[in-house]
C-alpha cells in the first residue's frame, strides 16, 4: 500500500518528519539509477531537473519502480549540497516516469499505485505505433497528415507493394530507428534495404533484391516481433537526403500542451534513417528551409508543424491516460505540409544539445517539473485538454 503525502506540509510517516519543498519523483531504469551518484548520466541532463526544482519549489528525487516500499516510503537519490545522496523518503505524490518497462505487468502495477493516490504522468510510454495511428485516424482533420499504415503481415505488405513504389516496414514498439526496413521498386523487381543487425546503434544496411515473392529474411524478421508496414512518405530533402523533425510537445506550468522545441534530423549517408543513433545529423529547421526551400516562409512552416503537433497530442491525450511529455517525429513535404511519422512516449532530448539549442534542451527538463508543480497545486483537478 502506497500513501499520499501532503505537499507543502509537515510530513510524518514511519518516524520521518520534514519541512521541505514537496518531493517530485522521477522514475528511471536500473542503468540510469546506477549512474546517478557519479553524475555521468550520458544522455540525461539530470542537473536541469535540480535547477527546475529550485525554480518551481519542488525537490526532484530519482528512483526505480522496485524502490517503492509498502510502508509508503521509497529509496531514492536526492541532491544535497551538490551531491546525490541515497535516502529513504516519503513516496512522492507526483511522479514523472522516464523508465521503459517491457511488459503489461508493470503497467498494471503503476495503475494500482494511482488507485492508491499517486499521480504518474507518462505512466505508460510504450504505446504501439499502430495504436497511435488508429487513435489519430479518429480525427478527420489529422487524417491527411498520416501515412497508410497496417500490421505488417505478408498479405498487407504485398498489397502495399501494389499501391506504392516505396514502403517502410518497422517494429511496432521499438524506437531510435531500430529494425526499420525499406522496400523499393526497381526495374525487374524490388530491393529490400535492411539493417545488418537489430542493434540500436546499427549504422550499416544491406540490400537484397527479389522479383515478387517476399524474401525469406523478411519473413524471418516478421516472425521475431510485431511490425507495421507504412507508405513511404514524400519527405522534403536537405542536400539530397530526406529529413524529418523531432518535435518536443510537453505540458507545462499551466497544465496545457505546448511545443518546447523543434530539431531537424537529416538521414545519414547511404541510408534513409534520420535517427541520430543510426547516423543521422541534427540541424536547425529554419536553416534548412532558408538554404533548401527559399520559397517557403520559415515562420509559417514552424507554425503549421506546431499546430499539427499540438492537435495530435490533444487527440492522443484524450484517449491515453496521463500523457504529458512526447517526442513526435514529423516530416514535411517540399511545399511545407506536415506529415506524421511516429510518436515517442520517452523523448530522447539530446538532439537539441547536439544542435547547440541549449535553451530548448534545458526547457525539456524544466517543463516536466513545472507540470509536476501544477499537479501538486491541483491535486483533484483534471489537466486542460
Amino acid at each position: 500500500m502506497l500513501y499520499r503525502n501532503s505537499p507543502n506540509k509537515l510530513l510524518e510517516r514511519g518516524g520521518y518528519k520534514t519541512m521541505t519543498a514537496p518531493y517530485v519523483g522521477i522514475m528511471v531504469n536500473d542503468k540510469m539509477y546506477s549512474w546517478i551518484p557519479s553524475g555521468t548520466t550520458k544522455y540525461e541532463a539530470i542537473h536541469y531537473y535540480i535547477e527546475a526544482g529550485k525554480r518551481y519549489g519542488v525537490t526532484p528525487c530519482f528512483f526505480r519502480m522496485q524502490d517503492c516500499k509498502e510502508d509508503g516510503t521509497v529509496k531514492a537519490y536526492v541532491n544535497e549540497n551538490n551531491r546525490y545522496v541515497e535516502k529513504i523518503i516519503p513516496t512522492p505524490t507526483v511522479i514523472h516516469n522516464r523508465a521503459i518497462y517491457p511488459t503489461e505487468k508493470e503497467n498494471v502495477q503503476l495503475a494500482a499505485w494511482e488507485e492508491n493516490g499517486l499521480r504518474i504522468f507518462n505512466r505508460w510510454n510504450r504505446y504501439g505505433k499502430l495504436k497511435v495511428h488508429e487513435l489519430l485516424m479518429l480525427d478527420d482533420t489529422l487524417r491527411p497528415h498520416l501515412p497508410g499504415t497496417f500490421p505488417a503481415t505478408p498479405a498487407h505488405i504485398t498489397e502495399m507493394m501494389r499501391m506504392y513504389d516505396e514502403i517502410i516496414v518497422k517494429p511496432d514498439r521499438s524506437s531510435v530507428g531500430r529494425g526499420v526496413m525499406k522496400l523499393k521498386r526497381e526495374p525487374g523487381g524490388w530491393v529490400l534495404i535492411y539493417p545488418r543487425t537489430l542493434s540500436v546503434n546499427n549504422k550499416h544496411f544491406k540490400q537484397l533484391r527479389f522479383r515478387s515473392a517476399l524474401p525469406r529474411l523478411l519473413h524471418k524478421r516478421l516472425a521475431g516481433m510485431s511490425y507495421i508496414v507504412q507508405q513511404c512518405l514524400p519527405l522534403a530533402t536537405y542536400r539530397g537526403r530526406p529529413f524529418d523533425m523531432r518535435v518536443s510537445v510537453q505540458r507545462g506550468a499551466a497544465g496545457d500542451w505546448q511545443v518546447t522545441g523543434i530539431i531537424a534530423k537529416v538521414a545519414g549517408k547511404a541510408t534513409f534513417i534520420t535517427n541520430v543513433a543510426q547516423g543521422g545529423t541534427v540541424h536547425r529547421l529554419e536553416h534548412i528551409i532558408q538554404e533548401e526551400y527559399p520559397q517557403l516562409n520559415p515562420d509559417k512552416v514552424l507554425a503549421d508543424v506546431c499546430n499539427f503537433s499540438l492537435r495530435a497530442a490533444k487527440q492522443m491525450s484524450a484517449r491515453l491516460p496521463h500523457l504529458a511529455d512526447l517526442g513526435m517525429d514529423i516530416g514535411i513535404t517540399a511545399s511545407g505540409f506536415p506529415l506524421f511519422i511516429e510518436c515517442n512516449g520517452k523523448d530522447q532530448r539530446y538532439g537539441f544539445r547536439e544542435a547547440g539549442m541549449m535553451d530548448e534542451w534545458k526547457s525539456t527538463y524544466f517543463n516536466p517539473m513545472a507540470y509536476a508543480k501544477y499537479l501538486l497545486d491541483h491535486p483533484d483537478g483534471t489537466p486542460p485538454m
